[in-house]
């Protein structure tokens, strides 16, 4: 018989969903405080990624990371497109812009107070 190690406990279930990694209860019934009260990108870094792949070529900017409600989110994106002059959407919490604005969108956020990191290639 083998020994449970300490860093072994689960964290997912699927019959219950996200497991808190102490208590072992749903996250949603976690009252230990280690369950889901954070979002799992929350570390307050607003990520910029410069993709292609899947995009048929086309070169995206997405903005990875900006904590807020989606109508903040919307309005955000919306400045951000008149600045670049150019397309983009929100989809499931992340900025799509089209063309590669990752120097332009970097001063644009900085100057809103975000800590930005240039991320990928």
């Amino acid at each position: 018989m083998s020994k449970k190690s300490k860093n072994s406990n689960p964290v997912y279930s699927t019959a219950k969903g996200r497991l808190c990694p102490n208590c072992g209860k749903p996250a949603s019934q976690c009252k230990c405080g280690q369950g889901s009260s954070k979002p799992d990108n929350a570390d307050g870094i607003v990520r910029l990624r410069r993709e292609v792949k899947g995009r048929r070529g086309k070169t995206v900017t997405t903005v990875y990371g900006i904590p807020h409600n989606p109508q903040v989110l919307l309005e955000l994106a919306g400045e951000i497109k008149k600045r670049c002059g150019t397309g983009g959407s929100v989809k499931a919490g992340v900025v799509v812009i089209q063309g590669d604005h990752r120097q332009t969108l970097k001063k644009v956020l900085e100057e809103k107070g975000y800590t930005v990191k240039l991320a990928g290639g």
